[in-house]
């Protein structure tokens, strides 16, 4: 298959802010890719070369990009840096490159071959595993191989690929939705898809499955161990009288730990850990490794726990930010595991000894859990009791928040409590401490943009513009502008934290009527903490709901000092959320 096609369907998807219509592109494209190539079409337009959890990314070095580019060129090093400075794109610099190589040719240039999608997967792949002495001279080889062979439009998304800045707004949902219309006709086989998905959250297989075997093949997905599990996530509520309400009268509660949410995968050979995120964290876990190994009395299974720092000298739990010291070292790790040792508390089991139980019901997967793992130092099950009586759970509560939890999760104990894997629903349900009219709970927001300091804050951010996540609509919605809670340093080093996701305008998938100085790709997730949630003209967060005309805003916002890089952006507080946070605020404060 031509990476031309792939191409020209790209700026066709970089014309429009649109989700139906980018939808059309990517079905277009989907239909008319060989079903050899499809799943690498797919992960190529997610700007990948395999699912997360493969841990292994492209990423080229902008600085030897544009040695490649320089040589594919002719043009020197230095005007191609200016050239960056002037675009502050590196694909629309090697799209302009190539355009002044062919017209300073004497010739009408044609490449000797064209790309196929085959030859970029392959260069690319070689570029990402290119590894010790030489690796830099081999990799700009590799991406000099293709530029000479591209055309001035494939040379620019090519290097918009290579070094992770592909953007084209485009997000696993809306994926999702292109498949199920390719290849089931409509959107009647999209919860098939997304199920699919999310017991084997990799688009490029889910793809392939799809164009070999039809429908079908989606069916024909099962629970793999090694392959993470989209995380089930639990609704809010502000009460435990609702809560029970919802529950039927009787639930399950359980402690909410304020640690790092852990899917556990123990094989014979070998055990696997990941991030609620899906990445690949097992070096980073070695003492839970070989922790669950020693509790374990069965062959295989999948496990859902939180892993809780611990004081070494009280045993008393500490805040998630000393577990999330962890993330993304290779050294010292030993050293920290020392320091600052885990526990790791199980909840629920979703594989076992060649089962999948995640449609069992909640209490059968408990009871065994309880049956095939031995309690240890280091390896316990949730802390819980099931209950309706609202005085015992209310003692229960108390006693986790001074054990140093967040609060409980409620969980549905009815013939309905399968695990949902992806899904955000009622049949769990967070209950965290201090619910008063004022908002004294925390909410997780994603950044989209930034305005320009003033006075003291003079060459830094003055505020970040943040927003809630709409699931329904899969885009961002502004709720405030956050500019409190950060120390000296912290905003000192915002605009270099925020330069890779720095874009030129609005991003697709952000809904804003506030003009921000700058704008970047949703990504990063911050926990803050604000007064109250108001009606606002300003901000788009569940505009119309509440009030025609208005939507929802934090008043008085603040950083509470912890960023939330366990979460994806499609993970923060949802704009349903916020509405039953302000409607259950309204309730307490008229009574």
């Amino acid at each position: 298959m031509l990476y031309r096609i792939i191409a020209e369907t790209y700026l066709k998807i970089e014309g429009t802010t649109k989700r139906l219509e980018m939808t059309d592109y990517l079905v277009e494209l989907l239909r008319n890719t060989p079903k050899d190539v499809i799943d690498k079409v797919v992960y190529l337009t997610q700007g990948k070369l395999y699912p997360d959890y493969v841990g292994i990314e492209l990423g080229l070095a902008e600085k030897l990009a544009i040695k490649a580019i320089s040589q594919a060129s002719g043009i020197g090093e230095k005007k191609i840096v200016g050239m960056m400075q002037k675009h502050g794109d590196i694909g629309v610099v090697a799209e302009e490159a190539l355009k002044n190589k062919r017209q300073m040719s004497l010739f009408s240039f044609e490449s000797s071959q064209e790309l196929t999608v085959e030859k970029v997967y392959e260069n690319f792949e070689k570029i990402a595993r290119a590894e010790g002495a030489g690796s830099q001279d081999r990799k700009i080889k590799l991406l000099v191989e293709l530029l000479n062979s591209a055309t001035p439009l494939e040379a620019r998304y090519l290097l918009r690929t290579v070094v992770g800045k592909l953007r084209l707004g485009i997000a696993d949902m809306t994926i999702l939705d292109a498949l199920a219309i390719a290849f089931g006709g409509s959107k009647d086989l999209r919860d098939e898809v997304e199920r699919a998905y999310n017991i084997h959250p990799d688009l490029g297989y889910i793809a392939k499955m799809l164009a070999e075997k039809g429908p079908d093949g989606i069916r024909e997905v099962r629970i793999e161990l090694g392959i993470p599990i989209r995380a089930m996530l639990a609704e809010r509520l502000p009460s435990l009288e609702e809560i029970l309400e919802k529950m039927g009268g009787r639930a399950a509660f359980e402690y909410k730990y304020d640690g790092m949410r852990i899917q556990a995968h123990v094989g014979k050979e070998k055990t696997m850990l990941y991030s609620r995120r899906l990445e690949n964290i097992t070096s980073q876990f070695p003492d839970v490794i070989e922790a669950i190994g020693e509790a374990f009395r069965g062959e295989e299974g999948i496990f859902d726990g939180e892993a809780v720092p611990v004081d070494v000298n009280t045993g008393e739990m500490l805040p998630f930010q000393m577990v999330s010291h962890r993330r993304g070292r290779k050294y010292g790790i030993e050293k920290i595991m020392e320091e600052i040792p885990v526990v790791l508390f199980l909840f629920d089991v979703l594989y076992l000894n060649g089962e999948d139980m995640t449609s069992r019901p909640y209490p059968e997967r408990r009871a065994a859990l309880e049956k095939w793992i031995q309690q240890t130092d280091r390896v316990k099950f949730a802390h819980r009791i099931v209950s309706g009586d609202i005085e015992e759970i209310k003692k229960f509560f108390n006693r986790a928040i001074e054990d140093g939890c967040e609060g409980l999760v409620a969980k549905n104990i009815g013939e309905e409590s399968i695990y949902r894997a992806g899904a955000r629903e009622f049949l769990w349900i967070k209950y965290k401490r201090d619910y008063r009219a004022e908002m004294a709970d925390t909410i997780d927001l994603v950044v989209v943009g930034a305005f320009a300091g003033k006075g003291r804050r003079k060459g830094t951010y003055g505020a970040l513009l943040m927003a809630a996540y709409n699931p329904e609509k899969d885009r961002f919605e502004t709720v405030c502008k956050l500019g409190s809670g950060f120390t000296d340093e912290q905003l000192a080093n915002l605009p270099r934290m925020f330069e890779e996701l720095r874009i030129e305008k609005k991003h697709p998938r952000v809904w804003s009527e506030i003009e921000a100085d700058y704008w970047f790709v949703p990504k990063v997730v911050l926990e803050v903490i604000g007064a109250e949630i108001t009606l606002s003209p300003t901000h788009t967060c569940a505009r119309d709901i509440i009030e025609k005309g208005s939507g929802l805003a934090i008043r008085f916002p603040r950083f509470t000092g912890r960023w939330r890089d366990d979460k994806a952006p499609e993970e923060a507080t949802t704009v349903k959320e916020l509405v039953e946070m302000y409607r259950n605020q309204v309730k307490k404060v008229e009574k």
